[in-house]
This record gives C-alpha cells, structure tokens and sequence, in this order.
C-alpha cells in the first residue's frame, strides 16, 4: 500500500486529489509503525544529533501523513471519511498516549540534557530537549502500575469523545433548517443575504429561501431580520444545538460532556495535579488559575458598569423605536444594528458593498507583502479539496519560496462551522532537504451568489486578519525543529498574539481603504464611512467583553472546581457565572455549552481565557508597533513570528517591545481606560 497511498507519499504538498476513505486506516498503521521503529533506534543514544534530531524527523513524518486525514473531516465530511478517521484516530491516539510513556526515549533525553556540553547547544536546542522533558512528564512518564495503565485509557477515550462531540455539532448545525416562501418572512435583509438563503434552498432542490445554522445565515437573520418570531426560533435552534433541548436529542453532547470532565479532573489527579486547570497552566504564561481569574475580574469589574449603562441604552431604544418591552437575547443584534445605523449612521450592508471577498483577499495579500516584504504567489497547479480553494506559494524578498497556504473561506454543507488555522507541514530542515511549512485557513463567509461576489462584513475582514495572523506565525518561523516552530511549543495564552495584532489592521484607514472596493462602482471606502465606523468602534464594548469574560471564567471554573461526587454541574457553573458578570441572562433553556467545541473538542480547555490574555498582549505590541519606535513589522517578524517556542514568549514579547506588557493599551482599544 505504501507506493498508492497519497497520503505516506514523501512529497512538498498532499495529493488531496487522490486521497479516499479506504487510504486512511492502512496509512495509519504504517504512519504509526514507521514511528516506533525510528523511536526504537535512538533507545541507546545520548546526543543532540542522535536523539533529538530523529525523533524530530519521526514527528514529521507522523505530522505529515495524518494532517490531511483530520483537516478533511473539518472541510468535506462525509460518512465514510468520518468513520474511516474514527477507526484510525483511535489508533493513533492509543499509539501517541504509549509514545507519550517511552521511558526508554525519556530516558536518552535525560542523558542529552545531562551531558557535560549541554550548555554549549544552541538557545533553541535547550529549548527542545527542556520542552519534550516537559512533555514526557505531562504524558505520565512516570507513572506506574495500574495509574500508568489508567493514564492511557483515559488518553484514548477523551479523543474519542472530543471528536463524538464536535461531529454531533456539526450534525446538529446541518440537520435544523426552515423553509420559507414568501419573501415578506425575510422583511429587512439585503439582497445578498436572501441570495444566499435562496442558494441554501436550492442545494436542497427546493424553491424559496432556506434558513440554516450555518454562521452567514444566523448573523443576517439575527441582525436584519425585522420578523422577531424568526430571530427567536433561529436563536432557540443555535442555542440549543446538540443539547437535551434540540428537535434532535440524539446528538445530545450532555453524557459526552459529563464524561469529558470526569476524565479530565482524574487525568490531572494521576499527574499529581488537584484539578485541570492547574494541569493546564503547565504550558501558559499566567502562573496558576488565581492569576488568570484574577485576570478576569479586574478586566470585568471595569467592564461591568459600561455594560450596564449600554444595555440600558438599548433597552430604552428598543422599546422606542421597536415597541419591545422586553429586551431578549434574539432580539440583541437586531436592536445593535439599528442602533449603529441610527446613533453612528453605520449601516453594515453599506459596509459590505465595499468589501467583496475577491478584492478583501488581494488587498490582504498586498498588506502582508507590504509589511514583511513577501510576496503570496497562487497556483493552480495543487490539488485541492474542493473547487473553492486556493493555494498560495510564499516568497522571501530574493523570490525564493519559503512556505505555502491553502484558503478555504466560504461556508457550504460538509464543512465545520467557524475560522481557524491549522498546520499541514510543520518546516523541518531533514538531512536532505528544507521541508516548508506549509498551513490551511479556513474560514465560514457567505458564499458567492447570482454571479455575484461574497460580500463581506466588517468583522469577517477581522477574522480573516486574524486567521492570517496564526498563517505567519507558522510559515514565517526560521526554527528548524518542529516541536518549537510556528505555533508549536508556544504558551497558549501567548498563540493569540500574532492573529490579535493582524486584526488592528481593519481599524487602520489605509490598510482597509486598500482592501476595499465598491462591488459596482470599484470605489473604495470613503473616508467618511470609515470615520464613522471608527466611531462606533467601542460601540456596545462592555457588552461584547462581558460575553468573552463570561466564557472564559466558566471554563476556569468548571475545571477547577469539578467534584467527581458531584459531576459537571454545567449549568449551575455557567448560571453563576452569568449571575456575577452578566447583565443579560439567557433563557433557561439556552445551552451554550453542548455546542462550546473550543473546551470540549479543541485545544482551549482550561484555557479559553487566553484570548483575552493575548489580546493584551497583542494591544500592547501594535501600539509599541505603530508608535515608530524602531519597531516595525519586521522587528515583529524577527522577534515574535521568527522564533516559535525557542524561548519563552515573555521574552520574546520583551525583544520585541523592549519591556514588559502592561494593560493600558487593551484598556483603551476596549474603550475602558480612565
């Protein structure tokens, strides 16, 4: 199978072309076979070169061939795929949980850091050989007898249910739709967004409009849709997806998260941890959970009274201008958007005519050229996964290509729901040659229609700055290891930085202006629109940092102070949560957490609060940035996009800014400074 399997094939890029279901379980248990063997035949060894170098190389390999199988399960699911990454997946995590354990592999690092000439390696090898000792003891290296045993069980099963949980929302999102034939239902949404409803309705064959829970569909009803009997039921159906409260109770996460928090608290038990935040504040920059909720408060005392005052300003205007007494969650964004249009004279369809996907994508692309002086070069040579899709190539200033990109940004049926970036090659310098490396963006925007372009909104253009952000940090990394390169080994309330940074630049007029044109016209944003848009930028921000609070202290709290005799408790946690920082309570059949796939199936559990940690930091360094202090983009490049996980993100922050962060520049983007 080795010679006819793409996905084992040593090439630059996968043959997505060419990769089929039945490719994935036999590519795996070589994958997997492949890297045991390499791992055995460094048992004996004792030197950077002889141990760290080839399980480096064996990592890769690993990396390389399973990346496509996971990246497809999130872009073009189907039933086969899914069961075939299921069947492989529970290999592979078994084999990772008992790699994670290789005393004998542990034991050649040791004798590595040990070594006499171990001061004499570079910062970034140190760097390596302290960070996968580090690994190995919040693996269970040292664990024995029947907790070792226990420690890889749990391994297993918690993969297995991040993934049960993040498919039944993905099934949960596609399963809920309402048809609509008569266009007076859809009073007070553009042209575009019921272009694109009429598109949904007809990938099913069916005449009209179909409203889906996919994000374009909920944002347009959510905010523009006049009908609020419609707002509520598209409200009821998203927030209550894959729950004991959806019209499907089959994909209900509730077991799944209840199992979740059980094997996570006794995992971090094993470890010699008291609860899983602690586990998991090992690889994050705030010292224990009491800085980070500490974090929290403050940000949400300052919060709170700005909250209240904005929440009484919309009450007030609802109930004037909408005749609503009482203000509720499906009602929220609607009332925002007429609130900007009316206060600010921001009407975000205005907006949109100005930003079509085409030319957002060019203009971001020159704006990255601009500031690392790169160039984004596409082909069409890749396979690809679907249609939709573009590669890029990416070239240094001497033209030589140093890494690639794949986009994937519209929303259609198969494909997860929100943004990320993810890796599709880690680079590695190998014996033979530079391996590039290589990422995937994904995004979720509405899809072109009638022939015409996706339009965008503002915030969309945000997301993709961001996603770009995650892009650079990993291809433009000059570390020849993949354990610390790019993302990789990077703190993860520090792995926000570079995505929060970009996203300063769809508030910087000349960046924007350049990645706007009018959709008829060509002309680009005028500079009294966006003055107005920056005015309103601070519109409603005590509200949206209430909300961002709100989910990073659940998931704090619900980690921390799980009781195996007392289960999750969800919802309690959440109710009281919500009782100390909210100020608009959800109904009490709002289930918010059985959809919450950062926590429950990906990597922020016990850490959703770096967002805000981050965006501290990137605040900071945009302002130091944009002060002209002799810190321009290519000291950013050089300081903090360059240098991964080679040493520790503080420090690269203080490279980079010359001090350490303070908060004042985050309190005044949020509008919150004295």
């Amino acid at each position: 199978m080795t010679d006819t399997n793409p996905l084992l094939a040593d090439t630059d890029l996968p043959d997505f072309a060419a990769i089929r279901p039945e490719h994935v379980l036999p590519a795996t248990l070589q994958l997997i076979a492949d890297h045991r063997a390499a791992i055995a035949a460094i048992a004996d060894a004792d030197d950077f070169g002889s141990v760290i170098l080839p399980a480096e190389a064996a990592d890769f390999a690993l990396t390389r061939g399973w990346s496509p199988v996971t990246h497809l399960t999130g872009v073009a699911d189907t039933p086969e795929l899914r069961a075939a990454h299921a069947e492989a997946e529970a290999a592979l995590i078994a084999y990772l949980m008992e790699a994670g354990q290789n005393r004998a592999q542990h034991e050649a690092i040791k004798r590595v850091a040990d070594r006499t000439d171990f001061a004499t390696l570079s910062p970034a090898q140190r760097r390596a050989v302290e960070l996968a000792l580090r690994g190995f003891r919040l693996s269970g290296v040292a664990l024995e007898g029947p907790a070792r045993a226990r420690f890889l069980d749990i391994g297993v099963e918690l993969s297995k249910l991040g993934t049960q949980f993040g498919n039944a929302v993905l099934d949960a999102t596609e399963a809920w739709n309402e048809h609509i034939t008569d266009e007076a239902a859809l009073a007070g949404l553009s042209d575009n967004d019921k272009a694109m409803l009429a598109g949904y309705a007809a990938e099913k064959g069916l005449t009209g409009w179909l409203v889906t829970l996919r994000q374009p569909s909920i944002s347009a009803v959510l905010g523009h849709a006049h009908d609020r009997d419609l707002r509520y039921r598209v409200y009821r159906a998203n927030s209550t997806r894959a729950s004991d409260q959806s019209d499907n109770p089959d994909l209900d996460n509730s077991a799944r998260i209840e199992a979740i928090m059980a094997l996570r608290h006794e995992s971090a038990q094993l470890l010699g941890f008291g609860d899983s935040v602690a586990l998991s504040l090992e690889t994050k920059m705030a010292a224990d959970g009491a800085e980070a909720l500490g974090f929290l408060a403050d940000l949400a005392a300052r919060a709170r009274p700005v909250a209240e005052a904005e929440l009484a300003a919309a009450r007030d205007f609802a109930r004037a201008n909408f005749g609503i007494e009482n203000l509720e969650p499906w009602d929220t964004g609607f009332v925002a958007e007429a609130m900007r249009r009316t206060l600010h004279g921001v009407d975000q369809d205005e907006i949109k005519a100005y930003l079509p996907l085409p030319n957002v994508l060019a203009g971001t692309c020159a704006l990255i050229e601009r500031l690392y002086n790169v160039r984004l070069v596409a082909r069409t040579d890749v396979p690809v996964w679907h249609p939709d899709v573009v590669f890029y190539d990416v070239t240094d200033h001497d033209g030589a290509v140093i890494a690639g990109v794949y986009l994937d940004l519209c929303a259609r049926a198969g494909k997860r729901g929100g943004a990320w970036m993810d890796v599709c090659r880690p680079r590695f310098r190998a014996a033979d040659r530079l391996h590039r490396p290589i990422a995937y963006l994904t995004t979720n925007f509405a899809p072109a229609t009638g022939g015409k372009p996706s339009l965008l909104k503002h915030d969309d253009v945000v997301t993709l700055l961001h996603e770009f952000g995650h892009v650079l940090h990993h291809l433009f990394t000059e570390v020849d290891l993949p354990s610390i390169g790019g993302i990789a080994g990077v703190e993860w309330d520090a792995v926000e930085l570079p995505s929060q940074f970009m996203e300063n630049f769809a508030w910087d007029a000349d960046a924007l202006r350049s990645l706007s044109s009018h959709c008829e016209t060509g002309e680009p944003l005028p500079a009294a629109l966006f003055a107005k848009m920056l005015a309103a930028r601070q519109f409603q921000a005590g509200l949206m940092l209430l909300r961002q609070i709100e989910f990073a202290r659940f998931d704090l709290l619900l980690h921390r102070d799980f009781d195996p005799a007392k289960g999750a408790r969800v919802l309690e946690t959440l109710a009281q949560v919500r009782r100390d920082v909210s100020v608009l309570a959800p109904p009490a059949w709002n289930r918010f957490p059985h959809a919450f796939g950062h926590i429950f199936a990906g990597g922020y559990a016990a850490g959703y609060y770096s967002y805000l940690w981050a965006e501290l930091l990137a605040a900071d360094a945009f302002e130091h940035f944009a002060s002209g202090d002799g810190a321009g983009a290519s000291a950013f490049r050089r300081e903090i996009l360059s240098v991964g996980a080679s040493r520790p993100a503080a420090e690269s922050f203080a490279a980079f800014a010359g001090r350490p962060p303070k908060l004042d520049a985050l309190l005044r983007q949020r509008g919150l400074a004295a």
